[in-house]
């Protein structure tokens, strides 16, 4: 089994909240990771189980006092109703730290019952897949920032090599068990994940153009989110695109990625970008079978690009961080692929397939100046060995040091 960063992180908030959460979509690690925590000390249930399932939402006080803390309730969001009496055993143990340790895969539809009934009481963690360091087993990181120290651990990779991580994508089961057949596992997931959680959760009553729209969004990792064209691609109207995405996002598919504005209104009205979270699954709906024809494709920069942002966030998620994480793009087409905000100072990031960055890679770089905050250390993230400044401001920085 592979150390997650997060770990630590989740036995420490454990001894100060009564109960902590873990979302993350499905089969990225969430019910490993905490039965292996437990190791034994803990009752173990699991909603994908109907009849645990249905007791809990029948009679969530039974429920409980058939499954007393400690206790692990894995896919809690299929029972709602718990909430209240975990709220009510809360309030009445108040010395039991870390008496429910729940999880689920269904972000925001979670959060409506947990703002709800447990806000104060409970820690919400977020689990993506691995991450490069948690592969090479060196999962001690600290949240990206482009001026942060290089770490000397981890070892130069070749752009294939580096391409096969991205290809392989971040699910632990197909990166631990080699034997695994890749092509399987992902049809499998893609079937399960449409099977259980589109049309049974969502009530989607039309699976096949939901699988169609999943491989559209795919080819568009990285760019700008046009519900209108991938409307008209999928044969669907603009309210399903946007639902149909929702879902996506709801259920840790992608991430939407928002352009940075110092008026937040502005950024969430604003177009945002996609991102899937998984670069293997992108890979394998957009038909890329080997690591060397995805390196040399028409996807190559943009599915890079995307592991890029993926990584960023697993550094900040897995050590209990929300990044501020943003873009940029104006109406002269000036662009920056990311901007980190961290103590009133934005970072900004460029994603360059080379070997050998220049001044051109960071020419937008300036345009930051002009929105009023302190402008940090830049990094052109790239394929270059090692770490080269390129001026006083910007350093480039290879991808695997993220």
């Amino acid at each position: 089994m592979l150390e997650r960063t997060i770990k630590p992180f989740i036995e420490e908030i454990s001894r100060g909240f009564r109960v902590v959460l873990l979302n993350g979509q499905r089969q990225v690690g969430k019910s490993t990771l905490i039965e292996s925590m437990a190791a034994g000390e803990r009752r173990y249930v699991s909603l994908d189980n109907i009849k645990f399932r249905n007791l809990a939402q029948s009679d969530p006080e039974l429920f409980i006092r058939q499954n007393p803390p400690p206790v692990i309730i894995d896919e809690v969001q299929y029972a709602p109703e718990l909430f209240t009496y975990i709220k009510i055993y809360a309030d009445t143990h108040k010395n039991e730290k870390g008496a429910f340790w729940l999880t689920g895969s269904q972000k925001f539809k979670l959060m409506k019952g947990v703002q709800e009934s447990l806000a104060g009481r409970i820690a919400i963690l977020d689990l993506l897949g691995l991450s490069y360091r948690e592969k090479i087993r060196k999962p001690k990181c600290m949240p990206f920032l482009p001026d942060m120290e290089p770490n000397k651990t981890v070892k130069k990779v070749s752009p294939l090599e580096l391409y096969t991580r991205i290809w392989e994508g971040a699910l632990p089961e197909p990166v631990v068990d080699k034997r695994l057949d890749r092509e399987v596992f992902y049809g499998s997931y893609v079937q399960s994940y449409i099977e259980r959680d589109v049309r049974d959760f969502y009530n989607v009553e039309k699976p096949l153009q939901f699988y169609d729209f999943l491989r559209v969004v795919a080819a568009r990792t990285g760019n700008l989110v046009n519900y209108a064209s991938l409307a008209k691609d999928i044969g669907i109207d603009l309210k399903t695109a946007q639902t149909w995405m929702g879902i996506l996002e709801r259920s840790g598919i992608v991430f939407l990625l928002h352009p940075y504005s110092p008026n937040v209104t502005k950024r969430i009205i604003k177009t945002p970008k996609v991102y899937f979270l998984d670069t293997g699954l992108a890979a394998y709906l957009c038909r890329w079978s080997t690591a060397d024809t995805l390196m040399n494709g028409a996807m190559d920069g943009q599915i890079l690009e995307t592991y890029c942002l993926g990584e960023i966030l697993k550094s900040y998620s897995h050590n209990g961080r929300e990044p501020l994480l943003y873009f940029y793009r104006d109406a002269d087409q000036k662009e920056v692929n990311f901007i980190i905000e961290e103590n009133m100072t934005l970072y900004p990031v460029e994603v360059k397939k080379t070997a050998n960055p220049d001044n051109n890679c960071i020419k937008s770089f300036r345009v930051l100046e002009k929105l009023g905050k302190k402008v940090g250390t830049g990094a052109v993230l790239c394929l270059q060995p090692e770490r080269i400044p390129l001026d006083r401001g910007t350093v480039s920085i290879p991808v695997w040091e993220i």
